[in-house]
This record gives C-alpha cells, sequence and structure tokens, in this order.
C-alpha cells in the first residue's frame, strides 16, 4: 500500500469547481467567532462541493489571513455572501425555495442518522456560534433541526467537527 500523489487525486481546478454541478446545498454561520472554525467550513464545503456559505452577523469574511490557513484556497472556490444577520440569510433562503435546519441540541430535533431530504431538495444547514450555538431567535425561524448523536460526557462538538460530520452524511443523500 502506497499514499496516492497529488497528481494521482485528479483534483479540479479551480476554475473547473466553479463551472461544476454543485450539492444544493448552502452552509450558514451564524455568529461564528473562531476564523479557523470559518476557513475549516470553507474546505469542508469545497471537498464536498456545498454550492455555497452564508457568513451571518460577527462571521468574518475573506479575505483574512487566520481564515486562508485553515480554507488553504477553498475561499477562492467556494462562493460566499455575508448577511448582517443570520434572519436575512434565512429570509433570502426561503424565498429561493431552500428548506432550512438548524444543527443543535433541541426539543423535536431529527437524529442525523435519520434526517431523509426529497431528490434534489435544496436544504440551508445553520451551524451556531461556539459558545451560545444557534440562537434562539433563529430557532423559531428554521424548519427543522437536525442532532448530531452523541454518547459521551461532552455534549458539544466543535464547529468544524460539527460540519464535517453533517456536510459528510447530508452529501450521502444526494448524487452528483
Amino acid at each position: 500500500m502506497r499514499k496516492l500523489l497529488n497528481k494521482e487525486l485528479n483534483r479540479l481546478s479551480a476554475e473547473a469547481f466553479k463551472d461544476a454541478d454543485k450539492l444544493p446545498v448552502v452552509i450558514v454561520l451564524d455568529n461564528v467567532r473562531s476564523q479557523h472554525n470559518i476557513g475549516s467550513v470553507f474546505r469542508t464545503s469545497d471537498a464536498f462541493r456545498m454550492e455555497a456559505i452564508h457568513l451571518c452577523g460577527i462571521t468574518a469574511t475573506p479575505p483574512h489571513r487566520e481564515i486562508h490557513k485553515t480554507a488553504l484556497g477553498a475561499t477562492d472556490t467556494v462562493d460566499w455572501k455575508y448577511f448582517d444577520t443570520t434572519k436575512h440569510s434565512i429570509d433570502f433562503l426561503k424565498a429561493n425555495s431552500y428548506k432550512v435546519y438548524a444543527i443543535e441540541q433541541a426539543v423535536g430535533s431529527i437524529s442525523l442518522e435519520d434526517f431523509k431530504i426529497k431528490p434534489a431538495e435544496k436544504i440551508a444547514l445553520i451551524f451556531g456560534n461556539e459558545v451560545e450555538g444557534v440562537s434562539e431567535e433563529i430557532m423559531l425561524e428554521v424548519d427543522g433541526c437536525i442532532e448530531i448523536p452523541q454518547y459521551g460526557t461532552k455534549h458539544s462538538l466543535n464547529i468544524s467537527v460539527s460540519a464535517g460530520i453533517v456536510i459528510w452524511e447530508v452529501s450521502k443523500l444526494y448524487e452528483f
């Protein structure tokens, strides 16, 4: 066994990525303060060809050195928009026929392993602030809530870890 060389990975160029089909999924960052988390979400969104990222409230926007450290160029490939509030992002998404889901622990949440969508359904996934999570105000606006099952003594995950888990699982629900 040997590791693949970079040239063997058949990676898309930035130009080819822009033209490639994307999954109809928008990632929404609700007042995320860590620029390393933001960059990591860009990188994961590139890896799974998410349609776009919405950066909301205090969430920093590219170009920024700290975002670039973890994004490794994904800020140049993944489309993104800034909204002054997450509510404005949700209004935009719903006006464009997206179902909006918070990633949070909540009454009535859907376990990630049970989450289903209709074929080609457009969805948005909201990840909240590192301390407060998705705000109560935003929880009142979503169409549903997805919860990552956890079995240890800790009941929270870093946003970049949560995004990786959820994006991976949701990507399996679509076909390229």
